[in-house]
């Protein structure tokens, strides 16, 4: 299932659609691919950003592609589609991957974040009590603790079995410091490396010292923030890609926005929406294809076939297509 998205977002997503055309005819994948209606511009055609004859292709398909989408602002406007999308399917494990792709001569930067992806501040309960007061209803369980606990422990089990748990504990005593306390706790009894940093501090950690972690886990709001921060970090939101992640189904999107000033521009990097497509073929299963794209992503920069924000020249679509021509060609 794709969702192209709005401004920038069909022009990454149709970039990304043909790495996985190339991909598709190299190791000779069969993909159904079906297109659905979301985002802003639904709106006004539908009074929704998520009809229900999106809803019901979505219901049918085993995962999906989502472009981005401009969420709009104000106190009676809808929820994202992205969170209705992971709220709906409980996509609990927000998953964001940072590696600094082309910085020659530097540390070697290599974590991930896995953000919980369904309670927290983003849990819907968001409401005026009365004029001029307005309350938002932090939500942590359990249940939600120990489930993105355990896909951060899993992992970490993959990587460098080092865990990093990110909190507000000595604020947030009870919702965090619950958070904290469960996933502290199953890393050691699975005899994974954990320790734990306020969010405050980590952020100026991943500034400082970004190359010392491995797996950072933490709650929904934190996550958001410190990922994009992170983002920056490894050379900027144009290359970070993401898989929401439930029991049963996925979501793969960059983390990047819409972009709407440069739409129809050609201008707007597409590593990030590829390198998600990677991490789709990773989800499915199909790990010599996802290794094959992570090649001739770096190909394409080693060559110096970049956009301007990695300090290149390229237009969105000369960078898919050249990264497109190495899967087909089949260098790696």
């Amino acid at each position: 299932m794709v969702l192209p998205g709005d401004g920038t977002g069909p022009e990454v997503t149709e970039a990304a659609l043909s790495v996985v055309e190339a991909v598709n005819r190299r190791f000779g994948i069969r993909m159904d691919i079906i297109r659905g209606d979301a985002g802003f511009s639904c709106i006004k055609k539908t009074g929704t950003n998520l009809p229900q004859e999106t809803i019901a292709l979505l219901e049918n398909s085993d995962c999906v592609l989502k472009g981005p989408m401009t969420t709009p602002e104000g106190s009676d406007s809808e929820m994202s589609v992205a969170v209705k999308i992971r709220k709906k399917f409980e996509l609990y494990a927000d998953v964001r991957p940072c590696r600094n792709l082309a910085d020659k001569g530097k540390k070697k930067i290599d974590f991930v974040i896995v953000r919980e992806n369904t309670e927290g501040m983003y849990s819907g309960l968001d409401f005026m009590v009365s004029s001029g007061v307005a309350i938002g209803v932090r939500v942590i369980t359990k249940k939600g603790t120990e489930r993105v606990g355990k896909y951060a422990i899993d992992l970490s089990e993959k990587r460098g079995r080092h865990l990093t748990v990110v909190h507000k504990a000595n604020i947030l005593k009870k919702s965090d410091g619950m958070f904290k306390d469960i996933i502290i706790g199953m890393a050691k009894r699975r005899k994974i490396v954990v320790d734990d940093a306020h969010v405050d501090a980590m952020a100026q950690w991943l500034i400082k010292n970004p190359e010392k972690y491995d797996v950072i886990v933490t709650e929904n709001l934190f996550g958001d923030i410190l990922s994009d921060e992170a983002a920056m970090v490894v050379g900027g939101v144009g290359i970070v890609p993401s898989a929401n992640i439930g029991r049963e189904y996925a979501m793969f999107e960059p983390i990047h926005g819409s972009a709407p000033k440069y739409t129809g521009m050609d201008v707007v990097n597409p590593i990030a929406t590829i390198l998600s497509v990677k991490m789709m073929y990773e989800w499915m299963g199909e790990e010599k294809a996802a290794k094959e794209i992570d090649r001739a992503v770096m190909d394409s920069i080693r060559k110096g076939i970049k956009t301007k924000d990695m300090g290149g020249s390229n237009k969105c679509s000369e960078v898919s297509r050249y990264i497109s021509k190495s899967i087909e060609k089949g260098k790696g």
